[in-house]
């Protein structure tokens, strides 16, 4: 009786609620029995009230001998026998703390480990504290799959702290604007027109390349992919690649950059004085036809026109009654303008003229006849009258004194 006597008193020094020192006595798959330090009374700690991580191994959180600070959650009486034991926790004590040590912390940034993904965004935990980070308040774009947030440390800005209603909110988004704001701050601060910096390619559109430059995206056109026309951005380039580009238009106020990776790069123009000359003649293919002649590609990227007149020694009325798209064609350059990018060309120069047929000009059209002229006057008849055709010298001049 004295003994029961003594271990009810020393019970009674036990209550739901109190934090207590605990020696791990053993340690077992699902748990671990605990001795309450100067009570002599013992506890069970199951890895429940360990961790939340439900496939944890209780061995790597505690071991035989270990010395623990617990939470006495509720007294434990055994059915068959008088043994009292108490369940404890160290999760919950840990949890308490954390409350302790958010209350009044919102707008604050802390760390917290993505635990699971659950419906509507990500469970996380704070050391021991489970909360809440909405899937929208993940990133600055909506995030479907949460699942990749799981077992990362992240830093988020606290929003919600309600220990009563067990709420704890909180918000990664925030914290990216935040670090992106400073980042573009940065960067436009050393960004100027004309320059040429190095990014790496962040993703592809149908309509160009977003150029990551440090934490702000530039556009390059897809226009101003390659000296090449009519190209697919994933032709060009492939995400994460780094590449060097030139800074075409800024406008911080909008958070625009423009961007230009054809200008870091030779066109197809540069140094073209030395690769053509007036009166060569060279193969070329028909790229494109228009109602003023057709343009024929003479090297990789430069195009040339061949202007309707100089089709043909015949009247071309349509470039397309002669010429085809794709077709090879034999070509004299007439001009190369590098400055302009253009290249005059010419086909009826390499042919020999055909001779106009009757009623045609030298230029094979026909010949419009004018009507004569009618003489103003007949021509008239200078013969002299029958009374001056017998005359002589004597009878002109007899009546002058010799």
């Amino acid at each position: 009786m004295n003994e029961f006597e003594d271990l009810l008193n020393s019970v009674n020094e036990v209550n739901p609620g109190d934090i207590v020192t605990a020696e791990v006595l053993a340690v077992d798959s699902e748990q671990a029995n605990v001795v309450i330090d100067g009570t002599g009374v013992e506890g069970v700690l199951t890895l429940r009230e360990l961790t939340n991580d439900r496939d944890a191994d209780i061995n790597d959180y505690v071991k035989e001998g270990d010395t623990v600070e617990v939470l006495v959650l509720r007294q434990v009486v055994g059915k068959d026998t008088d043994t009292v034991t108490f369940l404890v926790s160290k999760k919950r004590l840990e949890a308490r703390k954390a409350w302790d040590k958010l209350i009044g912390r919102e707008g604050e940034v802390v760390t917290v480990k993505g635990t699971r993904a659950v419906k509507g965004g990500l469970s996380v935990e704070f050391e021991g504290l489970r909360g809440f980070i909405p899937a929208s308040m993940l990133d600055t774009r909506f995030v479907r799959n949460t699942e990749k947030f799981v077992g990362q440390d992240i830093d988020a800005k606290i929003k919600e702290v309600d220990p009563a209603e067990n709420r704890f909110i909180l918000s990664r988004r925030d914290v990216v604007e935040e670090a992106a704001a400073k980042a573009r701050k940065e960067v436009f601060s050393r960004l100027e027109v004309g320059a040429v910096v190095t990014g790496t390619v962040a993703r592809l559109t149908s309509f160009g390349a977003f150029i990551d430059l440090g934490g702000v995206d530039g556009l390059v056109h897809v226009t101003e992919l390659s000296h090449e026309r009519n190209v697919s951005p994933k032709s060009v380039v492939t995400v994460g690649e780094e590449i060097n580009v030139k800074v075409l238009a800024i406008d911080e106020e909008e958070g625009r950059i423009s961007l230009s990776l054809k200008a870091t790069t030779p066109g197809p123009w540069d140094g073209v004085e030395q690769k053509l000359a007036a009166g060569d003649v060279i193969d070329g293919k028909v790229k494109r036809l228009t109602d003023f002649g057709a343009f024929v590609e003479v090297l990789p990227g430069i195009d040339g026109l061949v202007h309707i007149s100089q089709i043909s020694h015949k009247r071309v009325e349509d470039p397309k009654d002669v010429l085809s798209v794709g077709q090879e064609v034999k070509v004299k350059v007439l001009d190369v303008n590098a400055a302009d990018e253009r290249v005059s060309l010419s086909i009826k120069a390499l042919e020999e003229r055909p001779a106009p047929a009757e009623g045609e000009n030298k230029d094979g059209n026909k010949r419009k006849s004018r009507p004569r002229r009618q003489k103003r006057q007949e021509k008239r008849d200078y013969e002299l009258p029958e009374t001056q055709t017998g005359f002589s010298m004597a009878d002109l001049f007899g009546d002058i004194e010799l």
